[in-house]
Parts: C-alpha cells; structure tokens; sequence
C-alpha cells in the first residue's frame, strides 16, 4: 500500500495513517518503509511529498479495502475533486495478492506503480526481490530501469516512528 501527504503536516498524516491501518477491522500492518521526500508527479506543485509503502494483510475483500482508504482519507482531511491535486492524504492500493484486474475505481496492481520511483523504492527497500505480477520482474529491475535523474530526486528521510 502506497501512503503519501504534501500539505500540512506531512510527517503526522504519514503517522495517522499507519495508525488508522493498525486499527482498521481486518487489517493487520506487517511493516513499513522509510520515509521519502519526493517530487509531486502528474501535477505541478512546489509543495514535495512524503512517501512511503506499508505491508498488509487483510481479509477485506478489495473493494472493502479500497473504501475503507477512501475513509481514512476523508477523516484525515483529503478532499476528492476528482482532479490530481495537493492533497493531505493519499492512501493507494498497489498490490493485494497477486490480483489482477482493471476497473474504472481501481487496478491490481496500480496500473502505474511500475513508473513511478517514488513508489518502486520504498518498495525496493520491502521487497526487493518480489516480482510484479503483469511484468514479471523484480521491483529492483523496475526500479533499474527508472530514469537517473527521477531517482536522485527522491531523498530518504529515514524511518517513520509511531509513537
């Protein structure tokens, strides 16, 4: 799962987040990433993100899971415009099980989690060695193959404590 906040206090709707999955009925939060400064990509903002992936399981269907975000969201001040946007919290589903499909509100896997360094490194950094489920390849072999210049921007801001 991808967790990201450039607006206000990014770091704290990091935290929250992890939290809110701590607490979410049929979730169970296995670990987490780093943190990351990251550049915005798809919009032009000055404002910088930070990012990081948690690992779950849950036994929420999907769909379940994805509403359940879209909440946590919600509660945590994210407002859907339905355009990309700054934005305090956002909570994506990257992968769940080796799933596969596409669908107008959400694609197993993230149907852009391959180009997106922010995304394959702190992914790297959990799974190094798993294979995309469509590509077949490792998320380091992405990764490999992201440009130079999209990674050196990404800065790692070291772990996210929960207390």
């Amino acid at each position: 799962m991808g967790i990201g906040s450039n607006l206000g206090d990014r770091k704290f709707f990091c935290q929250r987040a992890l939290w809110a999955l701590k607490k979410l009925p049929g979730v169970y939060l296995i670990k987490w990433s780093s943190l990351y400064l990251t550049p915005p990509v798809g919009f032009s903002s000055d404002r910088y993100f930070y990012n990081l992936v948690a690992e779950i399981k849950t036994s929420l269907s999907p769909w379940a899971l994805l509403f359940s975000l879209w909440q946590i969201e919600l509660a945590n001040g994210r407002k859907r415009t339905g355009k990309v946007t700054d934005r305090s919290l956002d909570l994506d589903i990257l992968l769940y099980e080796g799933a596969t499909f596409d669908s107008k509100l959400l694609s197993l896997p993230h149907q852009k989690l391959h180009e997106r360094s922010f995304v394959l490194i702190p992914l790297v950094e959990l799974l190094p060695h798993e294979k995309h489920p469509i590509l077949n390849k490792t998320y380091e072999e992405l990764l490999a193959k992201r440009p130079p210049s999209e990674k050196r921007a990404i800065k790692i801001l070291g772990p996210l404590c929960l207390e």
